[in-house]
């Protein structure tokens, strides 16, 4: 009896590292240390050495059971894309640069070619926020998850000078919100999404005219990473005063978290485009229209607060960046919590 023959290839392991070398070497920054294989990942310090008060930020998340669609699809390459996002919107919301990541894979079998698909994916995320791809694992779970099934989960490491840090001071009422489009579901919700369709291969494969694509096509879209979005605003000379990240629990959950005592956040409904994927889920899955703001981010992944005189430089920043920006309401004095209306 052996390692293999327990359901553990280590050879397959080997294999994998070989076939991911390519895309990480592409997130390398000048203060990685070392290369890919390591008991553990360098980076140098030597530059927030230079910061006058460095803190130190962290993220970890993973892409919840969006893995499944992967799976169905037999698509890999791009759920990578949304452990890396998940993880850098968080340390980039507080005001962050996000320095280096970290990937774990557990899945029932090594299958190398899949496992340098999906790497491939966090290695596109890395390369989109600039952090560098450092390490990570890959752990095969024989007899606890079935052969073809995988999670992937993922942890990041920022920086951010304290002084320019984003924690809702010294926001006021009458300060702008600005929300930055999302790519569409994004990796929250899938849970219910899961519940509304079916997910099998030819559902998937299912093309929609409302959508101008397939279903398995819309809801596999990476999550849209919003790290660059947020630098360009800094280097315009903008101050973010309060940033909410919409995830889990969408609006009703995650604005309230951006907001000191003793502010409100009014939010206008029909001042963005909702994509038409909540629209079709809403009606398929007769879900109320709360719920649907209390669950997805309803087409906004990250919304900012700014002074009103600079919401004109920011919207050109954001759309530098390449990201498309909206107007969608205000701050006002009371209770703190967010009005949809």
């Amino acid at each position: 009896m052996d390692y293999k023959s327990s359901g553990v290839d280590i050879e397959a392991g080997y294999r994998s590292v070989e076939l991911m070398k390519e895309h990480v070497k592409k997130t390398m920054r000048e203060e990685v240390l070392g290369g890919l294989g390591g008991f553990s990942g360098a980076f140098s310090l030597k530059k927030i050495k230079d910061m006058k008060d460095p803190v130190l930020l962290s993220g970890t998340d993973g892409c919840g059971t969006k893995v499944k669609l992967a799976q169905v699809l037999d698509k890999h390459d791009t759920i990578g894309i949304d452990a890396v996002a998940m993880c850098v919107n968080d340390i980039a919301c507080a005001g962050g640069e996000p320095l280096f990541f970290l990937d774990y894979i557990a899945c029932g079998k090594n299958y190398p070619e899949k496992i340098a698909d999906i790497v491939k994916g966090v290695a596109e995320g890395c390369l989109q926020s600039d952090a560098a791809l450092i390490g990570g694992e890959t752990a095969e779970h024989p007899g606890l998850m079935p052969e073809d099934d995988y999670d992937l989960a993922g942890f990041a490491v920022g920086v951010a000078e304290r002084s320019e840090m984003i924690t809702g001071e010294g926001l006021k009422e009458g300060d702008a919100l600005i929300g930055m489009a999302s790519s569409g579901v994004h990796s929250n919700g899938f849970s219910l999404v899961r519940k509304v369709f079916d997910i099998t291969k030819e559902s998937l494969d299912t093309y929609y005219d409302e959508l101008g694509k397939t279903l398995g096509e819309t809801l596999l879209a990476p999550t849209r990473i919003y790290v660059k979005a947020l630098k360009s605003i800094k280097n315009a000379g903008v101050r973010v005063k309060a940033c909410s990240h919409i995830t889990g629990g969408g609006f009703y959950e995650n604005v309230p978290r951006m907001l000191p005592e003793g502010f409100h956040a009014v939010i206008e409904k029909d001042s963005y485009d909702i994509p038409p994927i909540f629209t079709l889920m809403a009606k398929k899955g007769n879900i109320k229209e709360e719920m649907m703001y209390n669950t997805f981010n309803m087409g906004l992944g990250m919304i900012i607060a700014v002074s009103p005189e600079d919401v004109n430089k920011t919207m050109e920043a954001i759309k530098k960046a390449g990201d498309t920006p909206y107007v969608v309401g205000k701050i006002t004095e009371g209770d703190k919590g967010v009005t949809l209306c």
